[in-house]
């Protein structure tokens, strides 16, 4: 990470890593930021009165993700599919090299196998 990039916020932060992997879009459904790939949301980010809010799919890493306070299985089913969401007031410190492991396990769990091979491959 660049000091520049030290200097945004961790909802930036993570949204312009997200939009580095390849296909991918951001959109706003039901008001809230997602990024897709290939039409898939692998990251729903937000922040709301002060927190940052980060859902992911995590096949792997969904018990490590929920021993984080103010981290629960997401809501509206999603939760039995790996999806977890991780809120942070300001008064938190926010792991982002975890947070960029996640990010990278949910567009993994989504993307096409062709797309995860092609990052394997570079």
């Amino acid at each position: 990470m660049s000091d520049a990039d030290a200097l945004i916020t961790p909802e930036l932060q993570l949204l312009k890593l997200a939009l580095a992997y390849p296909e991918t879009t951001e959109e706003f459904p039901w008001g809230e930021r997602v990024v897709k790939v290939r039409g898939k949301i692998f990251l729903f980010l937000g922040a709301e009165t002060g927190r940052l809010r980060v859902g992911v799919k995590l096949p792997q890493s969904m018990l490590d993700a929920l021993t984080l306070p103010d981290a629960q299985p997401s809501g509206y089913g999603l939760g039995k599919a790996g999806w977890v969401t991780l809120w942070f007031g300001d008064d938190a410190a926010v792991p982002m090299d975890r947070l960029i492991a996640w990010l990278d396990e949910s567009y993994r769990a989504v993307a096409p196998k062709r797309l995860v091979k092609s990052l394997d491959a570079g």
